[in-house]
């Protein structure tokens, strides 16, 4: 989220925090196993939702100049949230009229992903401590994902994301918390750690 004083709105960073968590918990069930086929359309109008808060919070964090949260919620906004619903939709159907998906694509698409995130993840060094654990949660879940639909890891390492995007969603909703109530009573009611990097 964008340290610049001088906001024409309030930064809407919670909120894109909080479609993260949403989609951290649900990725997390469909890996966990919890989740079938009449889940899959559910799961996919939920990330429609998180995919119009954090475009919303993409294009004010840039307006803010916060290139690093700005290109990092862009860019959950497109894949983490859009694409991925229309590939649990495109799941459903083809599962429906039993045509088996073939991960592999997904699995070279999410190689250019979990490199884009990892590539960015040193700039949340000069972010609070719980942006840098967020991140790099989502990115052990990415490059696990990945390794599994190129074939490299087998389906036993799904439980490993589902409890990388757990992690990731927990510390996502103290850090809404955190933010919001330490602004609104205008004092620290939530500790936010220091970042590693300190400018």
């Amino acid at each position: 989220m964008s340290s610049n004083v001088d906001h024409s709105f309030a930064t809407p960073g919670p909120a894109g925090l909080g479609a993260l968590a949403v989609a951290c918990f649900g990725f997390a069930g469909v890996f966990l196993g919890k989740v079938g086929m009449g889940g899959l359309p559910l799961l996919a109008a939920w990330l429609v939702g998180g995919g119009i808060i954090q475009y919303t919070v993409a294009v004010m964090e840039l307006k803010d100049n916060n290139l690093t949260g700005g290109n990092v919620f862009l860019f959950f906004a497109a894949f983490f949230m859009f694409a991925a619903s229309l590939s649990v939709i495109a799941k459903f159907f083809m599962i429906k009229f039993g045509i088996t998906p073939m991960p592999f694509v997904e699995g070279c698409c999410w190689l250019a992903g979990a490199l884009f995130l990892t590539i960015v993840t040193p700039a949340y060094l000069k972010a609070t401590k719980l942006l840098f654990a967020i991140v790099v949660f989502i990115d052990i879940a990415l490059w696990i994902i990945t390794a599994m639909d190129l074939g490299v890891l087998s389906g036993s390492f799904k439980p490993y994301v589902a409890y990388s995007l757990i992690a990731a969603g927990l510390i996502a909703i103290y850090t809404i918390g955190a933010i919001v109530n330490n602004a609104a009573f205008e004092r620290q009611i939530l500790p936010i750690p220091e970042p590693f990097v300190k400018s």
